[in-house]
């Protein structure tokens, strides 16, 4: 079973990701939005700003106002970084859920 250290850990790494690719990322998405990562097996959150195709102001705890929540457990979310769980396929058996605006889960779409 993942850790909270472990989730936090892999949350950094994909900011590095997509700060390493922004000018890429902001090509095919264009957002301003606040983010919040729930984990429910650890009962934990994590929370951040997608911004100019980074992944910014990452830190711990949940933001019940966040526009996008991604709602998943610990090892999902290691598994989805790591990019050994299909985001597409994780959604439809509802191991990973992400509430957003319809308008915003077209822009994320380009991305995952």
């Amino acid at each position: 079973m993942a850790s909270v250290d472990e989730c936090r850990q892999a949350l950094r790494d994909l900011a590095a990701r997509l700060d390493a690719n922004a000018d890429k990322v902001r090509e095919r998405i264009d957002l301003d939005r606040t983010l919040a990562c729930r984990v429910t097996d650890l009962d934990t959150a994590f929370h951040g700003r997608l911004a100019g195709g980074r992944l910014v102001d990452l830190a711990d705890g949940d933001d019940p106002t966040a526009r996008i929540a991604l709602v998943t457990t610990g090892d999902d979310l290691l598994a989805l970084v790591r990019g050994e769980l299909d985001v597409a396929r994780a959604v439809a058996s509802r191991r990973v859920s992400i509430k957003a605006n319809p308008f915003d889960l077209m822009k994320l779409r380009k991305l995952l």
